[in-house]
């Protein structure tokens, strides 16, 4: 039917729509439902997969990236066994390696550290034996023991709360038997080779002196194309003159003229002749051309990424793999006895360098620093290296080049080590 009037079309159209509307909801209203329900039904039923993806990665971000700390550490001691509890923060990894040169079980809590009162216990020698607790540079908390000290060992986790057991049972000794449930374990034997003892009536220190590079190693190189080999020979050789005059001192160097040594050799050639010091040589270099000044190294963790450049530069190795790696864990281990002895080294040369050049020199100190220089890692005494100077600033470069600038800094170094052994209250090995 038409109507003709606009009033009426419009009527009828609005009622056709109304009409059409109607139908479809009700038409497919309750498909829909059907639908709907069966979408609610297959979710309820289907594996929640995705929140169980998606919750560890939100956890893992929080808890992967914040250190566990070791709140407190404790030795009990029985005919049977010995030991160590450690008292964690939460749950974490644990890592089991077997170190030589020396022999030693190594067990470590990566990405760890030791609360205060904690590393004050480590640190003031009170841990008994066979255990050493150490926070190493590379963020990892580790337990070591000597593998001639126990018959067996074991180590497991305990929650609730969270704690690392390590258990030791002790050898025993021909002949003699435990006696009460409180005699304390058997002594660490001698250190083996990589940590030779010297005879306490030697009477005197022997000092070594690395100047660095040499050979096919040139080292840094300045725009005049001096090389940073030969200007560390040359303060060596000089360093070693006036050490050697010098009573009750032996001066080894670990090369006398232009060869090439490798870096570990380096190190075992002091620890094979029970050097009690290790002082490495070395020259600077930087991208800007106007930095200059000097900065003493000990072995450690690089606390920024300058650092971090000058200790890949001189280990020759690339940047993203410098200073990581279960080596560089357990070298931090070996040397953690000394380097508190190293730090007192570095302080002292770098303050002796200062005061000795600032008279004849405008220096600029870098200070003392940490970085995992390679030629450090092993060394079983007090160790530093010394950056005495930026090559790659033309007017560095150019004092150099002079004796009486290398003469200069010889001396500082000289008298850097003399205060050192003056200071030293204990004997150094």
């Amino acid at each position: 039917m038409r109507i003709l009037t606009g009033q009426g079309t419009i009527s009828l159209s609005l009622a056709v729509i109304f009409f059409s509307a109607t139908f479809l909801a009700s038409t497919i209203a309750a498909p829909i439902q059907t639908v709907w329900a069966a979408t609610i039904g297959d979710r309820d039923k289907r594996p929640r997969e995705s929140t169980k993806r998606t919750n560890p990665r939100v956890k893992a971000t929080a808890a992967s990236l914040a250190p566990v700390t070791v709140h407190d550490f404790r030795v009990t001691a029985s005919p049977e066994r010995t030991r160590l509890v450690l008292d964690l923060d939460r749950d974490t990894t644990v890592m089991e390696r077997r170190a030589k040169n020396p022999s030693r079980v190594v067990i470590a809590l990566p990405n760890a550290s030791l609360s205060r009162s904690a590393l004050a216990k480590a640190a003031n020698g009170t841990v008994p034996p066979p255990f050493m607790v150490t926070h190493t540079a590379t963020r990892a908390v580790v337990v070591s023991f000597p593998t001639a000290a126990f018959r067996s060992y074991k180590h497991f986790t305990l929650s609730n709360p969270p704690r690392l057991v390590v258990d030791v049972t002790p050898r025993v000794e021909r002949g003699l038997a435990p006696t009460s449930e409180t005699q304390e374990p058997l002594p660490i034997p001698s250190p083996p080779a990589i940590q030779p003892t010297a005879p306490p009536d030697k009477g005197y220190k022997t000092i070594v002196i690395d100047p660095g590079h040499g050979g096919r190693d040139t080292g840094a190189r300045g725009r005049r194309f001096t090389e940073e080999k030969d200007i560390t020979l040359n303060v060596g050789l000089k360093l070693r003159e006036l050490l050697r005059k010098q009573p009750g001192v032996r001066v080894l160097m670990t090369r006398e003229s232009d060869v090439f040594v490798e870096l570990e050799e380096r190190a075992k050639f002091a620890n094979s002749n029970a050097a009690d010091l290790f002082v490495s040589i070395h020259v600077n270099s930087h991208p800007s051309r106007s930095v200059k000044g000097i900065e003493i190294y000990h072995f450690g963790e690089a606390k920024d990424q300058r650092a971090l450049e000058v200790a890949a530069r001189e280990n020759g190795t690339p940047l993203n793999s410098t200073g990581v790696g279960w080596e560089y864990l357990v070298a931090d281990l070996l040397t953690a006895k000394k380097t508190e002895a190293s730090l007192e080294l570095a302080w002292t040369a770098k303050e002796a360098m200062i005061t000795h050049m600032n008279g004849h020199y405008a220096v600029n100190d870098h200070g003392v620093k940490t970085a995992p220089f390679y030629v450090l890692r092993f060394t079983s005494m007090p160790s530093i290296l010394a950056e005495i100077a930026y090559i790659s600033n033309p007017a560095e470069e150019d004092l150099l080049r002079k004796p009486t600038f290398i003469r200069h800094v010889a001396q500082s170094l000289f008298q850097g080590v003399q205060s050192f052994l003056a200071n030293s209250k204990s004997t150094i090995r």
